[in-house]
């Protein structure tokens, strides 16, 4: 939401929360509207479409806001809720959101009908963003290795955000003596919506993609089921990267896990490095 310039234009206020940005609901209404009693047209909004209504607890959360008068607690939702809202909007400034949000869902129609098209997109993204390609066939391997041991994981018992989340800190602990929040804060992401193996050199990549390969093979093997059973083949598939990084550092007196990120590299510079691999 953060590059949607109509918003960043005429300043929404916003607040991070649960390690996602939340904008305020009123101010964001404010602009698509123009309208003189923001409050009062909420309301009117919630009244016209009952399923909004139904869901506002679920969509909007009361924050904590900064305001000229010090701190308030006004209601906020992150962009997926945001975008909720909008789409029930009659107004003309809406309209760019609601044919965006028409053409996300027919792509994804279109994903499901051919897998390899998301592949597709998601490549041509990396290229725009100046990822250099020999980057993006790891980056995009990486993602396949990581299904795979997500959906291990499903049919294992192990439950969906806080388990995966846990087991994935184990192996990154092995692999590289960091967990990922830790790794963030190494590399200096602080932007709540940087995703870190987005930022990781291609060997930090492919040493994450031993460290979660090998955990799915161990949990294979052993047929390991439910939370405990798969975090002793967690750590153990991270140990195997983990020894195998330690090697490579003890042969090349240099550290696998860097500082380096995408975020200090001017897009020009990363167009020019992948003309010249």
């Amino acid at each position: 939401m953060s590059n949607m310039v109509l918003f960043e234009e005429q300043r929404v206020r916003r607040v991070l929360h649960q390690e996602k940005w939340h904008f305020v609901v009123s101010d964001v209404v404010q602009i698509l509207t123009d309208t003189a009693n923001v409050a009062d047209y909420i309301k009117k909004l919630r009244k016209r479409d009952p399923s909004l209504a139904e869901g506002w607890g679920q969509i909007v959360t009361p924050l904590l806001v900064e305001t000229s008068g010090g701190k308030q607690k006004l209601n906020c939702a992150d962009a997926e809720g945001l975008l909720r809202i909008i789409q029930s909007i009659p107004s003309p400034k809406a309209e760019p959101f609601k044919r965006w949000l028409a053409h996300v869902g027919y792509e994804r129609l279109q994903e499901i009908e051919n897998p390899e098209l998301a592949a597709t997109r998601m490549r041509a993204i990396y290229q725009a963003k100046g990822y250099s390609d020999a980057w993006i066939e790891k980056r995009m391997r990486g993602i396949a290795v990581r299904d795979e041991l997500t959906s291990e994981w499903k049919e294992r018992g192990v439950k969906e955000s806080v388990e995966y989340g846990i087991l994935t800190a184990e192996i990154s602990k092995a692999t590289f003596g960091l967990t990922p929040t830790q790794y963030r804060t190494y590399k200096g992401l602080t932007k709540s919506g940087d995703n870190l193996r987005d930022h990781m050199t291609d060997l930090e990549l492919i040493f994450t993609m031993l460290g979660e390969a090998s955990t799915t093979e161990i949990a294979r093997r052993r047929d390991a089921q439910d939370f405990d059973e798969n975090k002793t083949a967690a750590v153990e598939g991270g140990t195997v990267a983990g020894s195998a990084r330690k090697d490579l550092e003890h042969r090349t007196k240099r550290r696998v896990a860097s500082r380096d990120n995408y975020l200090a590299i001017p897009e020009g510079e990363q167009r020019r490095r992948r003309a010249l691999e």
